[in-house]
């Protein structure tokens, strides 16, 4: 069932979409993005802490790399299964529970005195986390109406980012003159406050409300495990795990590889990461309105992945310096950030009806084993003194991407 052919509105009608007022779907998007944006910022909650963490527990920078391995590991484990639950018990109710295991990972975090402690704290982080992008999209294509999805796409990829670029100011602005303990056990607040937004609004989200409307309990036992069969979801499955390995090597090694191999000062370097950053929220930003006008959703990510690529490229061959650089990764965060909501809109339009978690579970999950995986080896390759030619992987993952869109829309067809 490809894009091209595929009427939107039948599905609404198909999955029991309602058409709500603008009020009521901006209400929605506000409620899913609080999620999304804490979801983010827990991808966070240890990295910006390492600098206190290694002065107190003396840890190498191995084992401290290693409590976010366990994270995105166990996060992209149970990702899947999550999408299981959403469809059979609620998107709210396992958003709660997903919300209540992040805050109780803050606590136990903060009250760490050892490192079995920590990877405890981890896991209880990773595991919260795997309930979101299920619950989200889940969410999203059930309770938004069809005319805004572009937009409901744009506002949950941007919180996410917004998500990312809180953390490092809200842990290092509390733990410089309280410590991380503090830091950590504050955060611990934000996910209790969503679920307080969420039982403000539970007429909006309907916490009553079961697992996918159009899934039953004849045919759920027959059709459960019949989207695993389909090549488009993992294809899918393909494009987030790529997608997610170059921005884990963008994340990680950026100011690294500038430094090394441009010379640039340490602050100087940082601020790259914050610059792609931004620049994928406003892509995103720009990915939603794209999304509504041009309906062939694969040659929207292969304009705006190819500018990704091209500024990944441009990076590696060091023939620009400077402001130029910075120029390169504003238009490597910009495509990636326009490629957002028609990745979204692309995964929907190959969605079986009545397995919206489950298909959602599983392609995410790749989103968690390319940011465990990606650093990983793009690490190797700095042991080995290849800086700049980790530009060269990354804007490899950005191609492979584009090839993984296409063959969902061929394998669709």
């Amino acid at each position: 069932m490809g894009w091209n052919n595929f009427d939107m509105t039948d599905r609404a009608d198909a999955i029991g979409i309602k058409t709500a007022t603008w009020s009521e779907d901006a209400r929605i998007m506000g409620l899913v993005g609080s999620a999304h944006l804490v979801s983010h910022f827990f991808h966070l909650i240890l990295a910006p802490l390492f600098p206190w963490l290694r002065a107190e527990f003396g840890f190498s920078y191995a084992q401290l790399g290693f409590l976010m391995t366990v994270f995105f590991v166990v996060s992209g484990g149970f990702q899947a299964v999550s999408g299981f639950i959403v469809d059979r018990y609620g998107a709210v109710r396992t958003l709660i529970a997903g919300l209540l295991s992040l805050s109780v990972s803050a606590a136990v975090l903060a009250s760490s005195d050892d490192y079995s402690m920590l990877l405890i704290g981890a896991a209880l982080a990773g595991l919260g986390n795997a309930v979101f992008h299920p619950v989200d999209f889940w969410l999203i294509n059930h309770r938004i109406s069809v005319p805004r999805l572009g937009p409901a796409y744009s506002a949950h990829g941007l919180s996410g980012s917004l998500g990312w670029a809180f953390a490092p100011v809200f842990l290092v602005g509390i733990a410089t003159p309280f410590g991380w303990r503090t830091a950590v056990l504050a955060a611990a607040a934000l996910p209790l406050i969503v679920i307080a937004l969420l039982a403000f609004n539970r007429t909006a989200l309907k916490l009553g409300n079961g697992g996918d409307p159009a899934m039953s309990g004849d045919s759920q036992g027959k059709s459960t495990f019949r989207f695993l069969r389909d090549p488009s979801t993992w294809w899918c499955f393909a494009f987030f795990l790529f997608i997610s390995a170059a921005l884990g090597g963008v994340q990680n090694f950026a100011p690294t590889i500038f430094m090394n191999a441009y010379g640039m000062a340490v602050t100087v370097a940082a601020l790259s990461i914050t610059i792609y950053m931004l620049s994928s929220a406003l892509g995103m930003i720009a990915g939603g309105w794209l999304v509504m006008r041009g309906r062939s959703l694969e040659r929207n990510i292969t304009i705006a992945l190819s500018l990704s690529a091209v500024g990944a490229v441009l990076v590696g061959l060091q023939i620009f310096s400077g402001v130029y650089i910075f120029a390169l990764m504003v238009l490597m965060g910009f495509g990636s950030g326009l490629s957002g909501p028609s990745r979204d809109m692309l995964i929907r339009s190959v969605t079986p009806v009545g397995a919206t978690g489950r298909v959602y579970g599983v392609v995410y999950s790749g989103l968690d084993v390319g940011l465990a995986v990606g650093p990983f080896v793009f690490g190797k390759m700095l042991d080995y003194g290849f800086y700049v030619e980790v530009f060269y992987g990354i804007a490899f993952c950005f191609c492979f991407s584009v090839a993984t869109a296409w063959r969902v829309v061929l394998n669709a067809r």
